[in-house]
């Protein structure tokens, strides 16, 4: 598998693109005075504390208040790795204990705000690097799931141990440190601990609201986190942006830094690489399939859902083996849409109904294949009877869709518009109604021009008759600008 990342940089925008044997896998977009906030660590203060729902409100100076769950601001001291079940942390203690209204709190983000929700929060302070992730204040050692030859574990797991030893912070090993030396994963260690001495240091004076730790801009935050040995190339076709990446690779990966490339042909980097009309894809609701299928995706505060089509496809035997090849593709399909998109939450697949059990596993297991690549954490619940698949997908910033795109106008968000006769009707009622109230000589009608159209056609013989019955002459006037369900009536 060749995996290359492409970074567009502008002005106002930054964006990176992960293209793995020629098709993009993910987008990141990131734009100047809308950064996001997950990772950094802010001095806050407690605004609200909400016993009910074992929560508070926190002011960390953005525009919405924060959420605090008591999950989130315990702190046990694990002398065990809690990743691996070894140790389960200890019951979660009232909210009402831990802090109280006019606190001031230290806080990180581990999640963006959403929609109309605020940020959420942790007490749980981390420092991620390159291979590493420090956890001031904790005994816990732990190596990446992701890492899943257990003597490589063991192995980590002991390295860790004489790096932490006589320090007052736990060690969890990225996927990226698999199979490095001591020599290298001490050099992380030593650069995680600086940067923990900087972020000590300013939480002493800091006042509430105020930024003590921010992650790096996203080309950086990319590459320290993406970047691996199956990683061929990075192309910058930005030159400062370029300069700035390649001095991080060369500090923190010397060995990769050489795959770091400057983009300056004419052509912009994401239509060269066919990014740009991906994106517009992962705009649309329906998902082509190679057969002739499709999927139909819709995406809900509450929860996305994924609806499989067999389409054109006809398939050549019989109806479940039509349906058992299209769910095989669909599944493939689905697994990258949910990176593609940025989906999170909880989703719902509708697979096409299948009797045979051995097909519903197949359909199944090639779901749960396709998303090991994925770096966002998946949970699958078993394929019900009815052919859905229920699964949730850790969602820490908006979607592509909500990043890129705001509720149409004409609808408010919900996705459809009143037809022209629709409104028609609501015309009708409304010239009904403000015939029976006004001394005007005539009643001026503005609307779009498909509720004109039809009020002239089909609709002219029932206007004629409201005409007769208020006593007054109707104009009809097309406004551009209206929308089909907008029309307003003057008394002229």
């Amino acid at each position: 598998m060749t995996e290359e990342i492409l970074i567009n940089v502008t002005p106002r925008e930054a964006r990176v693109g992960v293209v793995e044997n020629g098709m993009l896998q993910e987008v990141h977009i990131e734009r100047t005075g809308h950064r996001g906030y997950v990772g950094n660590i802010y001095c806050g203060r407690v605004q609200r504390v909400m016993p009910g729902m074992q929560a508070a409100f926190v002011d960390i100076g953005l525009e919405r208040s924060a959420f605090l769950h008591a999950a989130d601001a315990s702190r046990p001291i694990l002398a065990a790795d809690p990743i691996e079940g070894v140790a389960q942390p200890p019951p979660v203690p009232p909210i009402t204990e831990m802090v109280h209204e006019g606190q001031r709190v230290i806080v990180q983000v581990i999640k963006d705000p959403i929609g109309s929700k605020g940020a959420r929060l942790s007490t749980y302070l981390s420092i991620p690097s390159r291979y590493l992730v420090l956890l001031p204040g904790s005994a816990t050692l732990g190596v990446s799931a992701r890492i899943e030859d257990e003597v490589e574990r063991e192995r980590l797991r002991g390295i860790l141990g004489e790096l932490a030893e006589g320090s007052a912070a736990g060690l969890i090993a990225r996927t990226n440190a698999e199979g490095l030396e001591r020599q290298e994963l001490a050099e992380d260690v030593a650069y995680v601990r600086k940067v923990w001495e900087s972020v000590h240091e300013g939480m002493e004076g800091a006042q509430p609201g105020e930024r003590i730790y921010e992650e790096p801009p996203l080309p950086l935050r990319v590459l320290r986190d993406l970047m691996h040995d199956d990683i061929e190339k990075v192309r910058v076709d930005s030159r400062e942006t370029f300069e700035r990446t390649l001095v991080f690779a060369q500090r923190f990966m010397p060995g990769l830094a050489v795959r770091v490339e400057h983009y300056a042909g004419e052509r912009p980097i994401f239509d060269l690489y066919g990014v740009e009309d991906e994106i517009q894809k992962a705009l649309r609701k329906e998902v082509p399939l190679k057969s002739g299928g499709y999927l139909v995706i819709d995406q809900t505060e509450a929860m996305t859902t994924i609806d499989v089509n067999t389409g054109g496809y006809l398939g050549s035997r019989n109806l479940e083996e039509t349906a058992f090849r299209t769910n095989l593709e669909a599944a493939q399909a689905a697994a990258r849409q949910l990176r593609l998109r940025n989906l999170g939450g909880i989703i719902i697949i509708d697979f096409i109904d299948m009797h045979d059990e051995s097909h519903r596993r197949q359909v199944l297991a090639t779901l749960e294949h396709s998303l090991a690549g994925d770096r966002a954490q998946t949970h699958i619940v078993s394929l019900s009877p009815l052919g859905l698949v229920e699964m949730t997908r850790k969602r820490t910033r908006e979607s592509l869709e909500h990043l890129l795109c705001e509720p149409c106008p004409a609808c408010e968000g919900r996705g459809f518009v009143k037809t022209p006769e629709t409104v028609c009707n609501e015309i009708f009622r409304e010239i009904l109604r403000q015939g029976r109230q006004t001394s005007s000589r005539e009643l001026l009608l503005l609307a779009h021009a498909d509720v004109i159209e039809l009020l002239l056609e089909a609709q002219a013989a029932p206007l004629d008759e409201l005409k007769a019955q208020i006593g007054l002459p109707v104009r009809l006037q097309v406004e551009g600008l209206y929308g089909v369900d907008q029309f307003d009536i003057v008394h002229a």
